[in-house]
């Protein structure tokens, strides 16, 4: 169903004094103000359970209590239950193979033929009529599949109007020997409100400059590593610089990883050294617009023919910083 598909235009209703009013008239009144509450909810909100609408059942029961709740379905529909109702499982014994029984149990919005006369009143000269329905949900018991790993239900007219949202389960159920053979499962129902999921991003960062400390005097500097060695060589010095996240990405700080990105294997042209130069990166001073990376450079021989030197500075190191927060 949707609102916005099936109606051409919107008429407001006007009254103006002397008018004759005939109950239909009021009653377009009702249903224009109803169905625009159904638009809001159906294009603002996700079909659900808002609220309530809590399953309890132990194992051995014969039945299960369901709380007073609200929920919302595909159309934006109100489905509210206003006191606990208690309702008896389905009084089978097995599958026919000796297994339990699966079955879901939904709630929907009950059709008008449904709904049931909560006050009738006399007219002036006329019949009793109704001037109230009660809006009571519809619960239904709908058997699944006995595939273990993905339970369907056997009915499809069943099975189109649950994945259309219109039949919302808020339960599942084992039955053995007309009893529950487990306590009441919660795990498949829909929720109205989304969960809160990490926000992730994820951004490179290209410094224009690189501040360089050296180790342990923390004053500018630069250090000049001979080639050839064996194994890593971690020259004394730092390298640090502000990586800048753009501005909303985060509302509060987030957990920051990061690592370098550019080209690591380097050469001079004579006499012909190999090398790879990479580096340690430690994450401080964190916040939602960034974070101070401060690296720790590492110095690999790869092919080293003649004797040879690599010099660590501001302006040798050219690397960029990928980073990738994550909001919790």
């Amino acid at each position: 169903m949707s609102i916005i598909g099936s109606t051409q235009f919107l008429e407001r209703i006007q009254f103006f004094n002397g008018e004759r009013l005939f109950a239909s008239d009021l009653q377009s009144l009702e249903a224009f103000n109803r169905e625009m509450r159904w638009l809001h909810n159906q294009s603002l909100h996700q079909a659900g359970v808002g609220s309530g609408f809590q399953v309890v059942g132990n194992t051995g029961d014969r039945q299960v209590t369901i709380s007073p709740g609200y929920a919302i379905d595909s159309c934006g529909r109100e489905i509210i239950l206003t006191e606990n109702q208690v309702k008896a499982i389905p009084p089978v014994a097995d599958n026919g193979s000796g297994a339990p029984v699966f079955y879901d149990l939904t709630v929907s919005y009950p059709d008008d033929s449904q709904l049931v006369p909560a006050e009738t009143r006399t007219g002036i000269c006329t019949p009793a009529g109704v001037i109230s329905l009660r809006e009571a949900p519809v619960f239904c018991w709908v058997q699944l599949s006995d595939d273990p790993t993905n339970h369907q239900p056997l009915d499809p007219r069943l099975k189109v109007r649950i994945n259309k949202a219109l039949f919302l389960v808020l339960a599942q159920v084992q039955i053995f020997n007309c009893q529950l053979n487990q306590p009441v499962s919660t795990v498949p129902r829909r929720n109205a409100r989304p969960a809160k999921q990490p926000r992730v991003a994820c951004g490179t960062f290209n410094p224009s400059t690189w501040n360089t400390s050296l180790i342990p005097s923390d004053t500018p500097g630069s250090v000049s590593v001979p080639l050839p060695t064996t194994g890593p060589t971690f020259p004394a010095i730092t390298l640090s610089t502000q990586v800048v996240v753009p501005s909303g990405v985060f509302q509060a700080t987030p957990s920051y990883k990061a690592r370098l990105t550019g080209n690591i294997l380097q050469t001079d042209t004579s006499p012909g050294n190999w090398w790879i130069e990479d580096g340690l990166i430690s994450i401080s001073n964190s916040t939602p617009s960034g974070f101070l990376a401060t690296v720790y450079p590492v110095i690999v021989t790869v092919v080293s023919p003649a004797a040879g030197s690599v010099t660590i500075s501001s302006t040798t190191w050219n690397f960029q910083i990928t980073w990738m927060g994550i909001e919790s």
